[in-house]
């Protein structure tokens, strides 16, 4: 029996950004079609070493595959020159449940999985017309963001803020050429939620920091750092000032999301409308329905996405013939 080792840079060449924003919208259709065998994330936190674990992954039904996704995220990593995400995914047999392949993305399928997911949700809700896309984090997800919506939208500029000035001035400088727009560096996140038509916040905080004096008619918010009961990003009374909150996943943004907070603290009530992500995709719900609504979008991040973005690399592997052939 032979399993496939697919590399990082094979998997770049062949897994795009439009191909990951299809597949992960049809992961959520078939998600909130109750088509998805979904286990709950399995996380493992070390604060002392600013290191965390996650585990996710999911079965759709009909599927040949099934996937698992292990993602690490240890935030000192860029003092030893590294980068503070990676990971790798596993694709088993959905009729044997013999491994066929790992792929060894480091990270790359998690950030275009989540990236995809951003566009999904921006092309259900944020207006038509934007001029200013604004960015916190200017990492690797700030980055991928900003690029899949492009996909979805046209924007003039992106207002982009990070603490760390290396990092910001390195996005300011690298990024006008891949987007195709003037990127600009802000001076706080008050002036990107301000001057912004549609926001994402991409960021590890502990602490929320966009707050709810700062919202403005037809503002749409992608908030997708919070992935860890113990991270926030927004003030849960941004929460309360939305016209409609969307999530990922009901149950899970409850107990790790913005949602989380939201709920602990009281702002929003366990009977108040949140609609998922493949309420929108699936027709169910139709998403912004007025050019002044506040729409809030909360993203922790879902196993069918791993699934449907691992099934898509381990496909293109295949067709491709490319990877190496292990003998187990």
């Amino acid at each position: 029996m032979e399993v496939l080792l697919v590399k990082e840079t094979d998997i770049r060449r062949s897994v795009s950004l439009d191909e990951a924003i299809s597949a992960v919208e049809a992961g959520f259709t078939r998600l909130a079609a109750g088509e998805v065998n979904l286990p709950p994330v399995m996380s493992l936190d070390m604060p002392e070493v600013k290191g965390e674990v996650h585990v996710k992954g999911a079965y759709i039904n009909g599927s040949e595959s099934l996937a698992i996704k292990v993602a690490t995220g240890f935030y000192d990593n860029p003092l030893l020159g590294l980068p503070s995400g990676t990971g790798m995914m596993m694709v088993f047999s959905a009729r044997t449940g013999f491994p066929q392949a790992l792929l060894f993305d480091n990270g790359y399928l998690t950030d275009v999985r989540t990236a995809a997911a951003g566009a999904v949700a921006a092309k259900y809700l944020a207006r038509k017309n934007l001029e200013v896309a604004g960015v916190v984090g200017a990492g690797a997800q700030g980055r991928y963001q900003m690029m899949a919506l492009g996909k979805v939208r046209a924007f003039q500029k992106v207002l982009v803020y990070d603490l760390d000035k290396t990092r910001l001035d390195s996005y300011v400088a690298e990024m006008p050429e891949i987007l195709g727009v003037d990127c600009v560096a802000a001076e706080d996140v008050e002036s990107v939620v301000r001057e912004s038509d549609i926001l994402v916040t991409c960021t590890p905080s502990t602490e929320p920091y966009v707050r709810s004096q700062w919202l403005h008619p037809g503002l749409h918010i992608t908030a997708m750092g919070s992935d860890a009961p113990y991270k926030q990003e927004l003030d849960s009374s941004v929460l309360a000032r939305a016209d409609l909150i969307v999530c990922d996943h009901r149950g899970q943004c409850a107990e790790r999301g913005e949602l989380h907070h939201g709920l602990e603290d009281g702002t929003i009530g366990e009977r108040q409308e949140i609609v998922e992500l493949g309420d929108l995709t699936s027709g169910r719900h139709p998403g912004r329905t007025d050019e002044k609504q506040i729409t809030v979008c909360d993203l922790t991040g879902v196993g069918v996405q791993d699934a449907a973005i691992a099934t898509l690399a381990y496909e293109k592997a295949v067709q491709g013939r490319f990877g190496s052939a292990l003998e187990i």
